[in-house]
C-alpha cells in the first residue's frame, strides 16, 4: 500500500468512521490476517471489480432491468433442460413464465389468476392434482412421481394457491360443499 494510501486510510478509519464501520473494519482485519496465517502475503479474496466483471459477463446484463431477467429466464431454462429433458419446449415454457413472473418471451393466452403468478391451465391442473391427493383419490404412482420432482409437492402447492382458492378447496375437503357445487365455484374462479 502506498503511504498516501494507508495515511487516507488511517485519517478515514480514525476520524470519520461511525461505530458500524468501524465494526465492518475490524471484521475484514481479523479476516484478513486469518488470510495471511493461512495463504501467506498473497491475496486470497478475489479483485472486487473482476468479480464483478466476470459476473456482468456470464449474466450479459446488457445495463438493463430487461436484460437481468432475460439472463435469468435464461438460466432457469437450461437448468429446466438438464434436469428435466422430458419436458416439451411448451412445459418448459409454462415453469418458467411461472417462476420468473413477466418473464415469458410468448403471450399467456390463459392469463393468470388475479394475485398469482401461475398461469390459469397449470394452476387448473395443480388444482386438480392437489384434489385428488387430498380425497385419496389419487393413485400412489402419480404421488410418488411428483415427491420425486418437487419433494413435499402438496405443501408447495399449497403454498402457490391464492387465498380464494386455498378457502374453497378446505371447504370442498372438509365437506362442507358437494363436488359439483366445488366444480361450479371453481370454474367461476378460475375464469377471473
Amino acid at each position: 500500500m502506498a503511504k498516501e494510501e494507508m495515511v487516507n486510510t488511517l485519517d478515514y478509519i480514525l476520524n470519520r468512521s461511525s461505530e458500524q464501520e468501524i465494526e465492518v473494519l475490524a471484521a475484514a482485519v481479523i479476516r484478513r490476517r486469518r488470510d495471511i496465517a493461512m495463504y501467506g502475503s498473497m491475496p486470497v479474496a478475489p479483485d472486487p471489480k473482476k468479480m464483478a466483471e466476470e459476473i456482468s459477463s456470464q449474466f450479459n446484463l446488457e445495463g438493463s432491468i430487461e436484460g437481468m431477467k432475460n439472463s435469468i429466464r435464461d438460466y432457469a431454462i437450461r437448468i429446466i433442460r438438464q434436469e428435466a429433458p422430458e419436458l416439451t419446449e411448451a412445459q418448459i415454457e409454462e415453469l418458467t413464465g411461472a417462476w420468473i413472473p413477466g418473464s415469458r418471451k410468448t403471450g399467456n393466452s390463459s392469463g393468470s389468476f388475479p394475485g398469482s403468478a401461475i398461469p390459469k391451465d397449470m394452476l387448473s391442473s395443480m388444482i386438480g392434482q392437489f384434489t385428488s391427493f387430498s380425497l385419496g383419490r389419487m393413485d400412489e404412482e402419480e404421488d410418488q412421481s411428483l415427491r420425486r420432482e418437487m419433494g413435499a409437492w402438496p405443501e408447495k402447492y399449497w403454498k402457490s394457491f391464492p387465498e380464494p382458492i386455498q378457502q374453497l378447496l378446505t371447504e370442498f375437503i372438509k365437506g362442507k360443499i358437494d363436488e359439483s357445487d366445488y366444480n361450479s365455484k371453481m370454474d367461476k374462479l378460475l375464469k377471473l
